[in-house]
């Protein structure tokens, strides 16, 4: 069962993904709320598994809020998935940077939000290529901090490729097939590559990738 909080400041908009996501048998809403503050209070009284959280609320925002989930041990399981109303934009580049696990527009298909938030809670990142596109040519100029750029130089040259490939939009069985390993071993190198660069999911992981250079414009 996928546990989800709804954060937005709009009861009809909460109501309506409320009605669509519980209508499942594998997904319940366990929280709502209208501002970040009350979403974190309820994001440690419930530890749902997946918040999805407006970029533009009262008392604290989007980009605020998923700041201080990533830096709460308490909640380091609960990924956040940004609501907009505009697709990307720059907010929504720093809301990634701050630790989410990806973005979707508000007025998405009820079918695309239930494979969504499917693929969020099993911990890929809602990164598509053409995102990451947007991701080079527009947002990527802000340095690394020092853990990330440190974790870089530990990367081994198999944890590399499989960054580069994750960056590109690829699974972990497409990341496998494309490195002729195993689904389990190309996870592997994911994850000790988001231990290394302190990420918390992969989508903070494309970020690194690109701010560093390790993916460029030309590995596309």
């Amino acid at each position: 069962m996928i546990r989800i909080m709804l954060l937005d400041d709009q009861p009809l908009l909460r109501n309506g993904f409320r009605t669509l996501l519980d209508a499942e048998d594998d997904m319940q809403v366990v929280a709502e709320g209208a501002d970040g503050q009350e979403g974190l209070a309820l994001a440690r009284q419930h530890r749902p598994d997946l918040a999805l959280v407006d970029i533009q609320m009262p008392v604290m925002d989007g980009i605020e809020t998923t700041r201080r989930v990533a830096a709460d041990p308490e909640l380091a399981e609960m990924r956040v998935v940004i609501l907009t109303n505009y697709g990307f934009d720059e907010y929504v580049f720093h809301a990634l940077r701050a630790g989410a696990a990806g973005f979707l527009v508000k007025d998405i298909e009820p079918a695309d939000l239930l494979h969504s938030v499917r693929v969020a809670a099993r911990g890929d990142a809602l990164l598509a290529p053409s995102i990451t596109r947007m991701l080079i040519s527009r947002y990527v100029a802000q340095p690394l901090g020092p853990e990330a750029s440190g974790g870089m130089a530990e990367l081994t040259n198999r944890e590399r490729e499989a960054v580069v490939l994750a960056a590109q939009g690829l699974s972990n069985d497409e990341i496998a097939e494309h490195m002729v390993i195993s689904p389990l071993t190309a996870k592997t190198h994911v994850n000790r590559a988001m231990t290394k660069l302190q990420a918390r999911d992969r989508a903070q992981l494309v970020v690194f990738a690109y701010e560093s250079g390790l993916v460029t414009p030309r590995n596309r």
